[in-house]
């Protein structure tokens, strides 16, 4: 059975479409209007190797937020959605990434609770004209509407960029391990039979 979803929300704000295909490659068709954003998702996808196809619309005149927590909102529906029941998944993952003087660690629990303790503290406000803070605002987005909990850590890190960049690989890798399927496990892999 393909693990996959397409989910579309439109509101005042923003009208996103997420196609998501969790066996995929990496291939990724990215689009939301914001450039910084855009080279995240992309990263996130081809490191999880995740097939990815987003197009968003957004207010971006006023200015990325919606845009961005948005999109965390949407992806994580897709990803609740791909995932099914959850039967013989691996569920829990950890990855850390460096990326030059930047280490990121990423922690998940396909729990069916979502929650998110993000640790990023970013010595800029702005990458480019891309407000930092926002990396935070969408995985907090995605953790709670994928229904998983998940931590993110900055170890070290000098450059946003690079905390930035390292954090989405770190995550994507992660849902990666979390998502895949585990011959080994029967059924939903819970004590209580459920997530």
């Amino acid at each position: 059975m393909a693990r996959k979803a397409e989910v579309t929300r439109t509101t005042g704000e923003t009208d996103i479409t997420v196609k998501l295909e969790l066996d995929g490659s990496g291939v990724c068709d990215i689009d939301t209007g914001v450039p910084f954003f855009d080279h995240m998702l992309n990263a996130f996808g081809r490191h999880g190797l995740f097939d990815l196809c987003v197009h968003a619309v957004g207010d971006v005149e006023v200015d990325a937020h919606h845009t961005v927590e948005d999109m965390g909102i949407v992806l994580g529906q897709a990803f609740a959605e791909a995932l099914g029941d959850k039967a013989g998944i691996t569920r829990f993952a950890d990855c850390a990434i460096p990326m030059d003087e930047t280490l990121v660690m990423a922690a998940v629990d396909i729990s069916g609770r979502g929650q998110a303790y993000c640790d990023l503290p970013l010595p800029t406000e702005r990458v480019g004209a891309f407000d930092t803070e926002l990396a935070v605002e969408f995985f907090y987005a995605f953790a709670r509407d994928a229904r998983l909990t998940l931590h993110v850590r900055e170890l070290a890190g000098e450059n946003s960029h690079h905390i930035i960049e390292a954090a989405f690989k770190a995550v994507g890798r992660c849902m990666r391990y979390a998502c895949e399927c585990d011959p080994r496990v029967q059924g939903i892999p819970s004590t209580k039979g459920s997530l």
